[in-house]
């Protein structure tokens, strides 16, 4: 053996004996900490939930997953409900850390018994502690085992709470939180009502119309179009419409699908109270554009709405389905019928491209005149 393999197999040994310590010296820590919390006095359980925190806020799953094995989720479930205002937050913090990024360790939370808890702190006058447990029931949520019984646990209400008065960050936990549970029941207009319209526009407005927030918060608006309050809402936002029309522009191929989903509810709900107000607020360049753009779902639900919106003689509107088979038996003619498809889809992202100038020229001065930077979240 040379002196180069001997160095190597040396150094390979030596990162071997440094990662065996490193881990012997994790696990007799996360030994330490949960034989604290499990049998310590209170100031001695609290101070253990902070260092449980500490050590894995910046640790990999399986480190979290070592931590349940060691028994500390069902002693912090019972701290959260303690009459001590410093051990419920340090509890609620550590649990909260441990859920994250772990499926198993959401789930074992949820069979502790957290829900109850923190669907009370959730009516706590203090801010703190109710965003908090705002937050842990968004983790908790998307565990698809957790949806029904924090559906069932009367959650969704006081979700609806935050979104109306929290902060601009109990705000978007409370959306993202609502938009896991909608997908969790077999009715989601048991997890929402109108009164959730004004601040989700509001959000929708702020925030970037193809970030992963607008596609939940879109997701949200949907579902409330099919209520009729939730469409008197969806009308009396100041500017809910136009928002719904800029996301239809604008948006992610997810976000632009549930704004054209919404729309379309409207308008097919009553086409001669919603087809002007869609009008109105120029739709149209961004719906022939979702026929050639969007998801096959966006597309269909695109063309309805056009076919819906046509019907008005003054604004002669063409319906998508008619402008594209005048596209196509134009090039059909010129250019014969193996190349006429592409050339009419091209032809017609070249009309669509062209009647969308105004419109986005609309939106880049109105994004222009706006001097408050937005605070939510573009993920």
């Amino acid at each position: 053996m040379g002196q180069q393999e001997r160095d190597d197999e040396s150094t390979v040994t030596s990162v071997a004996a440094d990662e065996e310590t490193w881990n012997h010296r994790k696990q007799t820590r996360i030994l330490e900490l949960s034989t604290k919390l499990i049998n310590g006095d209170l100031q001695t359980q609290i101070e253990a939930a902070r260092d449980i925190r500490k050590v894995v806020r910046k640790s990999s799953a399986k480190t979290r997953s070592k931590f349940a094995a060691a028994g500390v989720i069902q002693p912090l479930v019972e701290m959260l409900l303690s009459p001590n205002l410093d051990a419920r937050h340090a509890s609620l913090l550590a649990l909260l850390n441990l859920a994250v990024r772990n499926e198993r360790n959401k789930v074992n939370i949820v069979t502790a018994g957290a829900i109850s808890p923190l669907v009370e702190l959730l009516n706590f006058e203090n801010s703190n502690l109710r965003e908090l447990a705002a937050a842990a029931i968004l983790t908790l949520s998307a565990a698809a085992p957790n949806k029904p019984t924090i559906a069932a646990s009367g959650a969704a209400p006081l979700l609806l709470q935050i979104l109306i008065s929290g902060s601009v960050q109990g705000k978007v936990d409370a959306v993202t939180a609502l938009h896991n549970l909608s997908t969790g029941v077999e009715d989601s207009n048991l997890i929402l009502d109108a009164r959730a319209v004004p601040p989700l526009m509001e959000l929708l407005k702020e925030c970037k119309k193809y970030s992963k927030f607008a596609e939940k918060a879109t997701a949200l608006l949907e579902i409330l179009s099919h209520s009729e309050e939730g469409r008197i809402a969806i009308t009396n936002s100041d500017g809910g419409m136009l928002t719904l029309v800029e996301t239809v522009e604008d948006g992610s191929l997810i976000s632009m699908e549930h704004a054209v989903g919404a729309l379309l509810t409207l308008c097919r709900s009553c086409r001669d109270k919603y087809r002007q107000l869609i009008l109105k607020e120029g739709a149209i360049p961004g719906l022939l554009r979702l026929t050639v753009e969007g998801t096959f779902e966006a597309q269909e639900r695109a063309r309805t709405l056009l076919d819906l919106l046509r019907d008005t003689p003054q604004e002669k509107i063409i319906a998508s389905s008619v402008l594209e088979k005048i596209v196509y038996d134009k090039v059909d003619l010129v250019n014969g019928t193996d190349k006429a498809a592409e050339t009419a889809r091209r032809l017609l992202q070249d009309m669509v491209k062209r009647s969308m100038e105004v419109s986005m020229n609309r939106i880049q001065l109105r994004a222009a005149s706006s001097t408050t930077p937005s605070k939510i979240p573009s993920s």
